[in-house]
């Protein structure tokens, strides 16, 4: 049976421009082919176009886009201490059931992140697939279309690999668009090899650059398998395996010394829509707004704005008390590494203490400029007894590119996946468990030296031309912003571990990476039951929760994924023993 998708993704090629940007993804089907044109060049790459977008969740038909977002701010950001569920309780109340740490294998979420995960996979096989019957095609497009699709389906394995323990892996040599019984892959082996071994043949066969921004490059590549060794970097107990974190130092440090990266000087520039692809981007997730095509806007994280006008819908993804709270800093402008908790950023008085300036480009609190939109209030939140009084804002884009269809929630914010200080927080964590503890500190430093960068958060009037920072009166800032780096030499290998990984926190605070770092390092038990302590007496739906060890770090195998694997007669995927 060959699907509908292999038809819109071929009449979608049609109208690709050469040197049409990040517009390959955005172009709406005009009409219909037949099936038999796709043993093409241009067919083949049709498909992988149908994998590409997979990317951004909205492949899916009957499923809401932000059920398998690839931004990850249910999984990686509500299960974490970074967010709450936020909104309202009667609301979204699958996202509630995560939040608490209660994982069901009936959850719609989990089953759906299931299901786009290996849609994805799906259409990158059928490419690769598709493309073993064309001849006529020249060796270079042939590589790079496989490059590309392996590249797609080392990915997107990786994510189930983030999410369950032990997922299938389903091969080009296994799949059969025709065959549903092709997909029913027992998950009895360890995947991450088959992940490795994709990411490195992309790596090999990639170009160095690429015409059409939103397809990755050798360099996109090796950062993707650097983050696959990474995530093996230490066990369940939290101890390193050095072997994997040497392979990703081997990489990281290829990319820091090639030179095609770096840090742009204002933090706030990799949130926008108009610093989109910029010199620390390695690789984005491309959208667009486009009033023919919604789908090519980022519609993953429409749920996830604030309340109020001009967005009015819907107030999920809160930031927490707690992450609020590591923001804090020190007289001496460093983050309070063991006691950050101990008191809260107030919101209803003015805070006196000291704050990383990062807090004011990573989420809304009262009182303080809103990107470029107004001050927030609590009008920015639906129920402020329910969840607080913080909002998401690194994902909402500035007014030069958001509305569509007069629903101001879908914008054409990429989502930067990989970018470059997330390679030099990789790498210094591998230089902390197998090198130099003062190179750690060097390449914290230099984060910490672009996040106190006076031009990305000294404050401007609200009238002015530039309404990116945040002020209230002209001239004043809106808070003791306080940053400085680490000077004193770090000796203690416990420390600077600490140090690295807070630094990770705040860098990246509500990207959707936190449970899976805490994951990885094998630190989330104790991390989670901590947070639980503490905000379950700020909030009552988080009273008497625990993360339970061993388990909560991956989730249930969805109940329909096992029912529907039956194959004479037995399902041929197994459920996690831990549920």
């Amino acid at each position: 049976m060959k699907t509908i998708y292999r038809l819109l993704s071929f009449v979608l090629l049609l109208f690709i421009s050469i040197s049409c940007g990040d517009e390959f993804l955005t172009k709406e089907p005009q009409g219909q082919f037949s099936s038999s044109v796709l043993a093409t060049e241009a067919g083949v790459e049709g498909l992988l176009l149908g994998s590409y977008k997979m990317l951004s969740g909205t492949g899916l038909d009957g499923q809401a886009p932000w059920e398998n977002d690839v931004q990850n701010w249910v999984f990686g950001g509500i299960a974490s201490d970074d967010a709450y569920k936020g909104t309202d309780a009667g609301d979204q109340p699958e996202q509630s059931f995560i939040e608490a740490y209660d994982f069901q294998a009936f959850n719609g979420h989990i089953r759906n992140k299931w299901r786009g995960l290996y849609k994805g996979v799906a259409r990158a096989n059928d490419a690769i697939n598709t493309l073993k019957k064309v001849e006529r095609i020249n060796d270079a497009t042939r590589t790079r279309i496989i490059a590309e699709a392996r590249f797609l389906r080392g990915f997107f394995h990786m994510e189930a690999r983030k999410m369950w323990r032990r997922p299938p892996y389903i091969s080009d040599e296994v799949f059969n668009i025709d065959d549903v019984e092709s997909t029913k892959v027992p998950n009895d082996v360890e995947i991450w090899p088959f992940i490795e071994a994709d990411l490195k043949a992309a790596m090999d066969n990639l170009p160095e650059t690429q015409a059409q921004v939103g397809r990755p490059t050798k360099w996109a590549a090796m950062a993707m398998l650097a983050k696959a060794k990474m995530y093996q970097g230490w066990d369940a107990s939290g101890n390193a395996n050095a072997a994997k974190l040497t392979e990703a130092k081997a990489l990281l440090d290829q990319i820091v010394n090639s030179g095609r990266y770096r840090l742009v000087d204002r933090y706030a520039d990799n949130f926008k829509v108009t610093t989109r692809n910029n010199a620390e981007s390695i690789f984005e997730i491309q959208y667009a707004i486009n009033s023919a095509n919604d789908q090519a806007s980022n519609q993953g994280v429409g749920l996830a704005h604030p309340y109020t006008d001009p967005w009015g819908c819907c107030g999920f993804y809160q930031a927490s008390q707690n992450l609020v709270n590591a923001f804090k800093t020190s007289p001496a402008g460093l983050p309070l590494l063991d006691n950050f908790n101990d008191s809260d950023v107030t919101w209803q008085t003015e805070f006196t203490g000291f704050l990383d300036p990062r807090i004011d480009h990573s989420l809304g609190r009262p009182g303080i400029l809103f990107k470029d939109f107004k001050i927030h209030g609590t009008d920015f939140i639906r129920d402020v007894s329910y969840a607080g009084p913080y909002s998401s804002m690194k994902h909402v884009a500035e007014r030069a590119g958001f509305g569509i269809g007069g629903w101001q929630n879908l914008t054409s914010n990429n989502y930067r996946i990989l970018r470059y200080s997330m390679v030099l927080l990789w790498l210094a964590e591998a230089e902390v468990e197998i090198g130099s503890l003062e190179r750690a500190r060097e390449l914290v430093n230099m984060v910490r030296t672009r996040a106190a960068n006076p031009a990305g958060f000294v404050p401007k009037a609200i009238q002015g031309s530039s309404r990116n920072d945040f002020t209230i009166v002209s001239g004043t800032p809106a808070a003791n912003y306080n940053i400085k780096n680490y000077t004193t030499p770090w000796a203690d290998k416990s420390l600077a571990r600490k140090a690295v990984r807070f630094e990770t926190r705040l860098e990246f605070s509500m990207e959707g990476h936190r449970f899976f770092d805490l994951q990885r390092w094998g630190v989330a038990a104790d991390v989670l039951n901590k947070y639980l302590q503490v905000e379950g007496t700020k909030r009552v739906y988080l009273s008497g929760r625990t993360f339970t060890k061993n388990k909560n770090e991956f989730f249930p195998i969805p109940l329909e994924a096992i029912d529907r694997s039956l194959k004479d007669g037995q399902p041929t995927l197994a459920q996690d023993p831990n549920y």
